[in-house]
């Protein structure tokens, strides 16, 4: 069987998903464009006609991000009619979820050359826009989930409070992660540490949702984000510690990644910078929903015969601060190589590429550090992961 390395990647910075953020007024099929064309770009003698596919990741399915908007993205890139395009939705996890199939397509001889990206515009199509039905929220189960869960499913809010409750993480530790989530962020632009992997567009040129001088102290005045009655009754007391400081904003974002084989890229001179070496999928409970990742770090790891001990850096996407500190009290994993340059609670989570920002980061870190394995994994809505292991190459 063939390999697949990443030979290039690229990604827009993080504007704030709301009216007045920096990519408001852009299209999110010429968002999603924008990083077409510039990963593209980045590799000398690549013709466009030469991509097999692209395989984006959208969250929101709807509105302008509908109708199958990675193949527009396609056509609006420029590229020429014949590369197809396809959407995948495995809701946050949906560009992660790309990039893996846009390796098992390449180990597997179904492709050559192919991108896997994604994008989300919160700002023009908000979060839950794909849920609405006549400007009211549907249950979009069915029955049979309906009975199967019969107290229904809950908000993502709800279940970082639940995680915050069942791993005893006091509010003191969830807004000393994200404060330190900003600082990591704001010193990596400052040190020129994301300079490489940006493609800034529409005079943008750092991530907007970045907070340097967030301290314990000011996140500690933000009152609860999730409170309500209702959950109140159905859970009891949760203490409500989840707030927007310790929870990832709503952004808008766009990634890129080339993927191909490594006779490929030494035939064209491209340098393969790591091998997609294992990847996979696990579901979890539906109800505390974020919790997957713990169960999809500890399969792909067996998967790919390493352990903890080997992984050189973690991307763990911080949709919540409870998230990602319940998944290192479970995997005992080192703080000091998890989101190294800051997280989603700082940089931004513009779902569907937040998978391939994650890719796209941990590429930079491995080459900044000289570390061999990089391991990223995210919680997805409804209960299920993504964890994927590359490794560097030279």
């Amino acid at each position: 069987m063939r390999d697949a390395v990443i030979v290039e990647a690229v990604r827009t910075p993080v504007a704030k998903g709301k009216p007045g953020g920096a990519y408001a007024d852009i299209h999110p099929v010429d968002l999603h464009a924008h990083v077409l064309r510039a990963v593209t770009a980045r590799l000398d003698g690549l013709d466009p006609a030469e991509i097999d596919d692209v395989i984006g990741g959208t969250v929101a399915q709807v509105g302008e991000q509908s109708t199958n908007n990675t193949r527009l993205a396609v056509l609006a890139a420029g590229f020429p009619e014949s590369v197809p395009g396809t959407t995948v939705d495995r809701q946050c996890g949906s560009s992660q979820q790309a990039l893996s199939f846009a390796a098992q397509g390449v180990a597997a001889g179904a492709y050559d050359i192919v991108i896997a990206s994604g994008v989300e515009s919160m700002s023009r199509v908000p979060i839950g826009s794909a849920a609405l039905v006549g400007g009211d929220r549907a249950f979009v189960g069915g029955p049979a989930v309906a009975e199967r869960y019969p107290g229904g499913l809950i908000p993502q809010g709800i279940s970082a409070e639940l995680i915050a409750r069942r791993w005893h993480l006091s509010r003191t530790r969830l807004d000393e992660y994200a404060a330190t989530s900003h600082q990591r962020a704001a010193d990596a632009w400052k040190q020129g540490r994301f300079a490489a992997e940006v493609a800034p567009l529409a005079g943008l040129e750092t991530d907007e949702s970045i907070r340097p001088g967030s301290t314990v102290q000011m996140l500690a005045a933000l009152p609860p984000a999730f409170a309500d009655e209702r959950w109140l009754r159905r859970f009891g007391e949760l203490y409500w510690k989840v707030t927007a400081g310790n929870s990832s904003p709503v952004n808008d974002g766009a990634a890129a990644l080339v993927v191909t084989t490594s006779e490929i890229a030494a035939r064209r001179g491209w340098r393969p910078r790591a091998r997609v070496h294992t990847a996979t999928a696990v579901g979890d409970d539906p109800i505390l929903m974020l919790t997957g990742i713990i169960p999809a770090t500890a399969k792909v790891l067996a998967r790919a015969g390493l352990t903890l001990a080997d992984i050189d850096a973690f991307e763990v996407n911080e949709a919540f601060a409870s998230v990602v500190l319940a998944w290192l009290d479970e995997t005992g994993a080192d703080p000091a190589k998890v989101n190294v340059d800051g997280g989603a609670l700082a940089i931004g989570h513009p779902l569907g590429a937040s998978g391939a920002r994650l890719a796209t980061t941990l590429l930079g870190v491995l080459d900044r550090t000289g570390g061999r394995y990089g391991l990223q994994t995210m919680c997805e809505a409804g209960g299920t992961a993504n964890a994927t292991i590359i490794e560097r190459l030279g």
